[in-house]
């Protein structure tokens, strides 16, 4: 049976919405909805909070999530990559003699992830044998038909596809910034989260949210308490 480990990154800083990782969603720190779907899934041999803060480690171990190691200083900061958070615990493991062949990582500030798509997307990437298994949503808007302003007047990026029908042009689809699911020795040898050989898990609208400040925070809430029956 392969070993698989769920890693979700919270580090203590965050500029825009302060101390974001613990920040109470809809009754409890947001952090709490990574770590409960990684282990309600039940298909993680660990399931792990890379952090530097001893407050986040806390409440994280509270919710049940496991911390083997602080994460170091270095990718602490405001510079540090996922890619090398990652690389960081899969190493630290590896000197404690534990190995995964897949991992999982979870962002902190995802409460539209579920036990079930974490259980889908790994599904996908083990019976497909590809690098990568993505969570995507489609843009609402076709962006062929964006517009930039240039010299305080609206103009389209691509002239070209003013006159074209919506449903004629090609659906386009972006990350939903929820959790990457990645064959360990794929990761290591390119060290990227988003590697040629992936495939989409794709998600509605519904469920996505881009949290980086009070006015996304406010909407993700609305977006939860409709798709929990409680709005």
């Amino acid at each position: 049976m392969s070993k698989k480990v769920a890693i979700i990154t919270a580090r203590g800083g965050s500029k825009r919405i302060p101390r974001k990782n613990i920040k109470e969603f809809c009754g409890k720190p947001i952090i709490a909805y990574s770590i409960e779907a990684a282990i309600t899934s039940d298909i993680f041999d660990e399931v792990m909070v890379s952090t530097e803060d001893e407050e986040i480690a806390k409440i994280a171990t509270s919710f049940g999530a496991k911390i083997p190691f602080l994460r170091s200083q270095k990718n602490s900061d405001d510079y540090a990559m996922t890619s090398d958070v990652i690389k960081e615990v899969i190493l630290e493991y590896q000197k404690k003699n534990q190995s995964f062949e897949y991992l999982c990582c979870i962002y902190p500030t995802a409460p539209f992830v579920t036990a079930e798509k974490l259980k889908k997307a790994t599904k996908i990437l083990i019976e497909n044998n590809v690098e990568c298994v993505l969570p995507v949503v489609k843009y609402s808007y076709p962006i062929q038909r964006s517009l930039k302003i240039e010299n305080n007047r609206a103009k389209m990026l691509w002239p070209e596809n003013y006159s074209k029908r919506s449903q004629d042009l090609e659906s386009i689809y972006h990350d939903t910034g929820q959790f990457y699911c990645l064959k360990t020795n794929s990761f290591l040898e390119q060290l990227v989260l988003f590697p040629e050989n992936t495939l989409p898990l794709i998600v509605p609208e519904s469920e996505v949210q881009d949290i980086d400040d009070d006015e996304d925070w406010k909407i993700a809430e609305m977006k939860y308490k409709i798709l929990k029956g409680v709005i």
